[in-house]
């Protein structure tokens, strides 16, 4: 067991594929209220802002990383909401338009500062944005005997946080998130739970910058959530959903990476972005296919209800031997062959139409299918 351990840790692919995972899970779960609250973009503007909270903390206590560090983006991610909140207050701004103002602020102030007084050291703009997972495996802690990278504890630690918060507050941020008012009403708090949510994305990025990026780490945010919105209606599902597009996505972009040579974190926000389309096209409610498919069902359906109510007019009529007939529906709808073929075994297997002969004939269903068209004041009494 103990050598198992070892060779895990002791391997880069595993940890660069592990803290991926981690990274996706941490991100992902908060992500899923974001999406939900219409407020994904305040992931672009925390992640971008939080610059300016770790270049203030390296000034004042002289860390690059750690947990001083993530509390420090903590604030500033709460300073980003509390200035947006605060332009939108004055009703002369947008929600959009203040975090357009505010995280752009923070982080050009963030970029001077580091130009400024943290030239020579490990913290510059394109290590935020785009990070290096591939070298997550070089700076390590030794625990319990055991070599692992920094980045696998502190976004295990982050991960585990934002687990338990939402598994501990799972009713009230469901509520929150639906219903504030109502949240507002029993005394559940939702502006507190908002700013916990939002504190905890903005550590979860700085946490995160040194290893996979703001990039990366905004696509873990916002891409794993929407696909799993895609897939559900139900929100405990679709945290788990997230979760596994986020670990999906880790694991294939780390090894397409390999094969084609190319940026590691760049491939795993790909492969969330190729798992939203496969959600978006194969998804059992919403993807493309299967809404083409309930449409296609609808037009079948009205189709056989137009021959229904064709058959059902003619039905008493003298001349319905010559009116009731296949040829007569290509003649009087303008069907093709091939439609009113297929309408026909439609209706003939729905049991609305029965055939004798040439002759087709409504079936007491189908008589009920015409009548409901002709006469919807009958059905809705």
């Amino acid at each position: 067991m103990n050598a198992m351990l070892s060779a895990f840790f002791n391997s880069p692919d595993a940890m660069i594929m592990l803290t991926g995972a981690l990274v996706g899970i941490a991100a992902s779960v908060l992500g899923t209220f974001l999406i939900l609250r219409g407020a994904s973009m305040l992931s672009d503007a925390i992640s971008h802002s939080i610059v300016f909270g770790i270049i203030i903390v390296w000034m004042l206590t002289g860390q690059a990383s750690g947990p001083v560090q993530i509390i420090g983006a903590a604030l500033t991610g709460l300073l980003t909401v509390a200035l947006t909140e605060l332009l939108t207050a004055t009703r002369r701004v947008k929600a959009d338009a203040a975090i357009g103002l505010v995280f752009p602020a923070l982080f050009s102030i963030g970029v001077l500062l580091i130009n400024i007084y943290a030239r020579d050291v490990h913290i510059d703009q394109h290590t935020v944005l785009l990070g290096e997972i591939g070298f997550v495996w070089l700076d390590t802690y030794e625990i319990g005997g055991y070599l692992v990278p920094q980045a696998v504890v502190w976004m295990g630690v982050m991960a585990c946080l934002n687990l338990a918060f939402v598994v501990g507050l799972f009713k009230e941020l469901k509520l929150a998130t639906f219903d504030a008012a109502l949240a507002r009403a029993l005394g559940f708090a939702p502006v507190l739970l908002s700013y916990a949510l939002l504190a905890l994305l903005s550590g979860t990025a700085v946490a995160a910058f040194d290893s996979v990026g703001a990039i990366l780490f905004i696509a873990f945010v916002i891409v794993p959530p929407s696909a799993a919105y895609l897939l559900t209606d139900r929100l405990s599902l679709m945290l788990v959903y997230g979760a596994a597009v986020a670990i999906v996505s880790s694991i294939a972009g780390y090894w397409l990476a390999v094969w084609f040579n190319v940026s590691i974190g760049g491939m795993m926000a790909m492969m969330t972005g190729a798992c939203f389309v496969a959600a978006l096209a194969f998804g059992p409610r919403y993807g493309l296919i299967a809404q083409d498919a309930r449409r296609r069902a609808r037009v079948a359906e009205n189709a056989a209800r137009t021959l229904a109510v064709h058959l059902f007019n003619h039905e008493d009529d003298p001349q319905a031997k010559e009116e009731n007939v296949t040829a007569a529906l290509r003649e009087h709808l303008h069907w093709s062959r091939a439609k009113s073929d297929a309408i026909l075994a439609k209706s003939l297997a729905d049991g609305l139409v029965t055939r004798a002969g040439d002759t087709l004939l409504l079936t007491d269903k189908g008589r009920t299918a015409a009548r409901e068209v002709l006469e919807p004041w009958a059905r809705a009494g």
